[in-house]
């Protein structure tokens, strides 16, 4: 299994404080509760950064940096 934080790459999305948001340096998360709340804006973009990032790094693991 493959674990990969994403850090603080992110930029200031990770240190956003103006609204509740899931995930953390370790990964993306919801902040959700009982399950009523839908994920925000802020949250849906760190998982696709997270995403992204994570295929960018196997990518490198396969194929090698270029």
């Amino acid at each position: 299994m493959l674990f990969v934080p994403i850090g603080y790459t992110f930029g200031e999305g990770m240190l956003e404080v103006d609204e509740l948001r899931g995930g953390s340096p370790y990964g993306a998360g919801v902040f959700s509760g009982d399950g009523s709340r839908p994920p925000s804006k802020l949250e849906l973009a760190l998982a696709e950064h997270h995403g992204k990032y994570m295929a960018t790094l196997v990518k490198r693991m396969l194929h090698g940096a270029s």
